[in-house]
């Protein structure tokens, strides 16, 4: 392994490349009221050749093969420069990518990885279904061998990106006879490929970023199939705990409203009330900024943990109280007017559902860390033909 670069050596290289961040520069929040692809774009292909977006990476795949340390002083450097929304490439950089190098063969990585790498390929999770949100192991688009393809028929929901996605990361069920869990097989689909009908739905804060997607007998061929037949669970598993540490790793602004509300507070806390409620978020946005970073440090050793899940729901809490101050502070000129604010604010809900449920990443707490019994499972045995749905 290479020696790690000094913090001199990382800040002269990315300063070759990038501009240096301005102290009033606005930044997007997981992308609420803005669409922008191109700066990201550019951002990432600024840096891909010396790995530095991904430096995690092998260095055969575009990486650097990076230590923590490494990593850590990466990240640190980066936030003194321009860095734009990414939140388009969340999927592809930090969910996508590591599964992809946990469970894809060599080839796939191959043709795959380097379109992620620089942001010419965006992806999209094909996992949530009218009937399998939480219970995602209930999934119930079905794919069919058909000689070298795959016939994949179902809906997908809740697909982050779809409507600009070149790919689809998507589960589809391949045998009914067996438990729900172990009848799962993973499969990237060409998004335009025919069959694939992608409905952007409308959100309350104005943006269209979700959308539902059905699936009408979309031929894949079984080379993007990723790993064996039945394990998709195994693949979901992994995809899903790189997921709950995937905001805190890719600049999607989150922790940006919390610095705002304090500029926002020198002119609207008038009283004690207030400068207690801001000192309060401001105490619960350093609390989840250090279990973030605490989170990150760990997910470096290894596959994630449930140390992601508790980052989650830190970041979820702030991000609603930190909104919910604003517009208090604001008062009617926060609902009268159209801004960055009220975009946050009717954004901050939308926090608890993404990514995993509040509900869910507690379960994951509460099971993993706190040692609790599980909530009972009767339908893990069963045979999923037998399940009612």
């Amino acid at each position: 392994m290479a020696p790690v670069p000094s913090a001199e050596e990382v800040r002269a290289a990315l300063g070759a490349v990038l501009r240096r961040r301005s102290e009033h520069e606005t930044v997007a929040v997981l992308g609420a009221g803005a669409d922008d692809l191109a700066d990201g774009r550019t951002w990432l292909a600024a840096l891909a050749a010396g790995g530095w977006a991904v430096p995690t990476w092998p260095v055969e795949h575009g990486g650097r093969g990076a230590s923590s340390d490494e990593v850590a002083l990466i990240a640190r450097e980066l936030a003194g420069f321009h860095q734009p929304d990414l939140y388009p490439y969340l999927v592809g950089l930090h969910v996508v990518a590591p599964t992809l190098l946990t469970s894809a063969s060599t080839e796939q990585c191959e043709r795959w990885l380097p379109a992620i790498r620089t942001g010419d390929e965006i992806w999209c999770q094909l996992f949530s279904e009218p009937g399998a949100g939480s219970d995602l192991a209930n999934v119930a688009t079905r794919a069919v061998r058909d000689g070298d393809e795959w016939r994949l028929t179902g809906q997908k929901v809740w697909s982050s990106r779809a409507h600009y996605s070149r790919w689809g990361f998507c589960l589809a069920r391949t045998d009914i006879d067996v438990p729900k869990h172990a009848g799962i097989t993973a499969f990237a689909v060409d998004m335009a490929a025919d069959g694939v009908d992608v409905r952007p739905l409308r959100q309350m804060n104005g943006d269209a970023h979700f959308s539902e997607v059905f699936i009408d007998d979309v031929a894949v061929p079984d080379r993007d199939r990723i790993a064996g037949v039945g394990e998709g669970w195994s693949v979901a598993r992994t995809a899903l705990a790189n997921e709950r540490g995937a905001v805190g790793a890719v600049s999607t602004g989150m922790g940006a409203p919390a610095a705002r509300l304090l500029e926002l507070a020198r002119t609207h806390a008038d009283d004690a009330v207030k400068r207690d409620r801001v000192l309060r978020v401001h105490v619960e946005a350093e609390v989840s900024r250090l279990t973030m970073r605490r989170a990150r440090d760990t997910a470096r050793a290894g596959v994630p943990g449930p140390e992601g899940s508790g980052a989650k729901l830190r970041g979820s809490a702030v991000f609603k109280a930190t909104a919910d101050a604003a517009l208090s502070f604001l008062g009617a000129q926060g609902v009268a007017e159209t801004g960055e604010w009220q975009t946050l604010f009717l954004t901050a809900p939308s926090i608890s559902i993404r990514g995993g449920t509040d509900e869910i990443q507690r379960n994951i707490v509460g099971e993993r860390v706190l040692g609790l019994p599980p909530e009972p499972r009767v339908d893990v045995d069963r045979p999923y033909r037998d399940i009612p749905h």
